[in-house]
């Protein structure tokens, strides 16, 4: 009946998602940049041992021991210390990025089902392709229950899917700007070094919720077996993070926020048509949300939000809290901004003086691009692939072929989400990242919630006691 949403780098953790999982729901642990969020926890000395606890899990212990040679330092960095940088995504195989890669998606979606026989699901973004196959086959040797992913059309998935539970190559397509085709991400279980992973017998097959904003889409993925996914989640544009453009012609209201009319709007209908289970996010977070899902057909909701200010929210302590104070006084702005994500889609920003929303502290950020998981590849001249970010200098954009305009007002995501569940990256001139939050636009479910509630609060509000 109800979805916790895969939210932020972190946020939603294995912490929220088996607190989730224990009340009877779908906890969901978010699979953005697990590989950066391991490495820095082992490097802050893995407080309380559990990431230690599930790489002795692992099912090739060698690959493990390597991981954990190159990050764990006993009893953390200083304070004061940069955090070592982890490999960066490209097409170029590199063993060391796939092992961090499929050992920290291992290991969230480990401790998320550990203790407890309820499903758990991790959620992607279909925007970084060169990172799926590698992560996917580390959450499927956890046993991961469902897959869920959005930002754009994984009408590939089901077959990686197929490939990675058999131990066979997984690959998918990966856009270069530029070029006609042809490049792809390539996972091969048994090119890693690892020996032969078939004698593990094959992984179960997790199901695949594709996350989509318009019935026009769920159509077309449900056309053929090889596209079909096991279901839907349908977000409106008022969900929290990245939401697709109005369709048309861009037009921005007085604050500057994308307008959205009766062409965005999803024909509930049209999906349920589809014989598919489907899920409504953006809104839903209420007993009255689920009832007028419900009354469209979905099998349910997704709710993001609610639970990313819960207590077993990955967010910073510190940040949660001042969200909250600022959301029950009703002095919390959430913007969409057209502008701010590398990636080109609207994105949900939180303005919280002190963070990436604050005009001054935008302004002081040196930019730079040294994590990439929002980099797109282009062909260079000769046909070599190139990467390049509107977030990075705006000379070295303008360099790679692109107008200077197309950088203006880009925020780090990949830093600033980092950052906000307290791993935010420090400089070796002491400069520190600053944090970049993200919530939905509809916050009227505190109303009905404890002041520091938890993850249990809110499955109890949204299914009505």
């Amino acid at each position: 009946m109800l979805i916790q949403g895969g939210m932020g780098v972190a946020v939603s953790g294995w912490r929220l998602a088996r607190a989730v999982a224990g009340t009877g729901q779908l906890g969901v642990v978010s699979g953005t940049a697990l590989d950066a969020v391991l490495a820095r926890r082992l490097q802050r000395g893995d407080p309380g041992g559990h990431l230690r606890r599930a790489l002795a899990c692992f099912p090739v212990p060698e690959v493990a021991g390597r991981v954990l040679g190159r990050y764990f330092v006993p009893g953390g960095t200083a304070k004061d210390e940069p955090f070592r940088p982890v490999p960066r995504l490209g097409l170029r195989h590199a063993q060391a990025r796939d092992e961090l890669t499929v050992v920290a998606n291992f290991a969230e979606v480990f401790l998320a089902k550990e203790g407890h026989d309820r499903p758990i699901g991790v959620n992607y973004l279909e925007k970084i392709q060169m990172a799926t196959p590698a992560a996917l086959y580390g959450a499927m040797l956890a046993g991961v229950d469902y897959v869920l992913m959005g930002a754009g059309i994984p009408a590939e998935i089901p077959r990686l899917l197929d490939d990675l539970a058999a131990h066979r190559p997984g690959r998918v397509s990966v856009t270069v700007a530029g070029a006609d085709g042809g490049h792809e991400a390539v996972f091969d279980p048994r090119g890693a070094g690892w020996g032969d992973p078939a004698a593990m017998g094959p992984l179960p097959r997790p199901r695949l919720l594709a996350i989509v904003s318009s019935h026009v889409l769920a159509a077309y993925l449900a056309r053929t077996p090889a596209t079909r996914p096991d279901g839907f989640v349908v977000e409106s544009p008022s969900a929290g993070g990245h939401s697709a453009p109005p369709r048309g012609r861009m037009r921005l209201d007085e604050a500057g926020d994308p307008v959205y009319g009766p062409r965005d709007e999803v024909d509930t209908a049209k999906v349920a048509a589809l014989g598919l289970p489907f899920w409504l996010a953006g809104g839903y977070g209420t007993p009255e949300g689920l009832a007028r899902a419900r009354a469209a057909g979905a099998a349910g909701v997704q709710v993001g939000s609610a639970f990313a200010l819960c207590r077993e929210s990955g967010l910073e302590p510190g940040l949660r809290r001042r969200l909250l104070r600022e959301a029950a006084a009703g002095g919390l702005e959430v913007r969409n901004d057209p502008h701010a994500s590398p990636a080109g889609f609207p994105f949900k920003v939180a303005s919280v003086p002190g963070t990436l929303s604050d005009a001054a502290v935008y302004d002081a950020r040196p930019r730079l691009c040294d994590l990439g998981y929002l980099r797109t590849p282009y062909e260079r001249p000769g046909g070599r692939v190139g990467y390049r970010c509107p977030a990075e200098p705006v000379e070295a954009y303008v360099r790679k072929g692109r107008p200077a305009e197309e950088a203006e007002g880009r925020r780090c995501l990949c830093n600033g989400l980092l950052a906000a569940v307290g791993l935010g990256q420090r400089r070796q001139d002491g400069y520190e990242e600053p944090p970049l939050l993200t919530l939905g636009q509809d916050l009227g479910f505190l109303e009905g919630l404890p002041s520091d509630h938890s993850a249990a609060d809110v499955v109890d509000l949204v299914l009505g006691g």
